[in-house]
């Protein structure tokens, strides 16, 4: 693919004061923690730089001696960080934690169809059969992590037929996109918008999968989940923006640039590594630095969403309060980009 141009020292400046505004944030043990810390471990795992390890492990740390709270999908997002501090430390007490995430997911998670996992946010049951592309990240990726990590088969073949029932449900073929949620009682996609931190979550977490699976290429849903990403940032590239982003509704010329779903698709596309959105990753890379404030702070961050009603239900969600999900798709963005240089494409597929 050759190189990427961009500056490393402005992009790894432009990390140490995210992760210096992260720090000032109070986030207790639930998804937008677990996606903020996870940019902060996956930073620390392309940089090194020990201050990162340290302020994860010293909040972490805390935030367990608080006491934890019961497991929802939402929830286990935490799980990402635990892996990393644990590859870091070896404490058995993070292994604890994530196996008991596992538990949960596996064992009293509710699910429906295909055992697909329904999507919740608290102890009640949210949402009745529905499944919602955030699940993907917050649970799916965790499990195909944690998988790989012990060499466990069923639990490996547990996240692939999430990732493959999710597509099924969640992605139009005609168009490429993702829809946010299914409603699998009333057979539909509710509102039926393509939400931009929707296709974030489900391009990321695809794009993760061949560069974390021993020999991918030999289960079978693997190769609909490359379909899939494949056709999805074939759409997705001609939806961007002259700044270089996303839309919140992609396909609406009047909803507003919205910066989480767009670190997002464009580290789905650094890990991708097709040669044919280099322009567009270049791209990106300027239009996200450009809303890293001076403080650090990522700036036009859509707050919590669920499937929204109707357009201005997504619309209308305010963009002027700091997220943890910028902070920590941000810093998953530059952390790609950094190591762009030891990624490789995956060839054919």
């Amino acid at each position: 693919m050759g190189k990427l141009n961009f500056d490393r020292a402005i992009i790894e400046d432009a990390m140490d004061r995210i992760l210096e505004r992260t720090k000032r944030m109070d986030m207790s043990w639930d998804w937008p923690c677990g996606v903020a810390y996870y940019g902060i471990a996956e930073a620390y795992d392309i940089t090194k730089k020990e201050s990162y390890l340290e302020f994860l492990k010293e909040r972490v740390d805390e935030l367990i001696s608080l006491g934890l709270p019961v497991w929802t999908v939402n929830t286990c997002a935490m799980g990402h960080c635990l892996i990393t501090l644990y590859e870091a430390t070896k404490e058995e007490s993070y292994m604890d934690i994530i196996n008991s995430k596992v538990a949960y997911l596996r064992e009293k998670a509710l699910r429906f169809g295909d055992n697909v996992l329904q999507h919740t946010v608290s102890a009640d049951n949210d949402f009745p059969e529905q499944c919602w592309a955030d699940t993907l990240f917050m649970a799916a990726f965790f499990l195909l992590r944690v998988g790989v990590k012990t060499k466990d088969a069923a639990l490996i073949d547990d996240a692939l037929n999430q990732y493959y029932w999710h597509i099924q449900y969640l992605q139009d073929e005609k168009t490429g996109l993702w829809y946010h949620g299914y409603n699998n009682i009333t057979k539909d996609h509710m509102s039926g918008f393509y939400w931009g931190r929707a296709n974030c979550w489900a391009a990321y977490t695809m794009s993760k999968v061949g560069r974390i699976l021993p020999e991918c290429y030999l289960y079978p849903q693997y190769l609909e989940i490359v379909g899939s990403l494949n056709e999805q940032l074939s759409a997705l590239k001609l939806l961007q923006t002259d700044n270089g982003l996303w839309r919140t509704i992609l396909d609406d010329e009047e909803s507003y640039e919205e910066v989480s779903a767009s670190a997002g698709i464009a580290a789905a596309m650094t890990l991708k590594a097709n040669p044919l959105h280099r322009k567009y990753i270049e791209k990106s890379i300027e239009g996200v630095l450009a809303h890293v404030a001076p403080d650090g702070r990522v700036t036009d961050v859509s707050g919590g969403t669920a499937v929204m009603k109707d357009r201005d239900g997504y619309r209308n969600i305010s963009k002027k309060w700091i997220q943890g999900w910028g902070q920590g798709m941000a810093l998953a963005f530059f952390a790609a980009v950094l190591d762009f240089e030891n990624i490789a494409g995956d060839g054919a597929l």
